[in-house]
């Protein structure tokens, strides 16, 4: 398309670097001898009980692995980057993920 910049790609930078839900459950059937399906089955409910918690206000501590927390924002003035306009940043919620020392040894 003329007048589109090219494609640029940075060394190390690849999107292979990251594993998507389906590579995920290919290496937990692996290491468990299940089924792929059976593997994506039992990741959904891992990952159902910790959205499950947080939604609860829970923290859910996996060992070796690290700690989700749910996490108060409280309300903050900001500024609009259009128009430098100050505005009020509405108070929310998010999860915070901490890893464990097993986890950050590994890194």
């Amino acid at each position: 398309m003329p007048g589109r910049p090219a494609r640029v790609t940075y060394p190390g930078k690849r999107k292979q670097n990251c594993m998507n839900a389906s590579e995920f459950a290919k290496g937990v059937a692996a290491a468990t001898g299940m089924s792929e399906a059976e593997a994506k089955k039992a990741i959904a409910a891992v990952f159902d009980q910790i959205v499950d918690a947080a939604s609860k206000g829970e923290k859910v501590s996996i060992s070796g692995v690290g700690k989700f927390a749910v996490m108060d924002r409280p309300e903050r003035q900001g500024r609009n980057p259009g128009t430098g306009e100050a505005i009020t940043i509405a108070a929310s919620k998010g999860v915070s993920f901490t890893a464990a020392k097993g986890l950050k040894n590994k890194l």
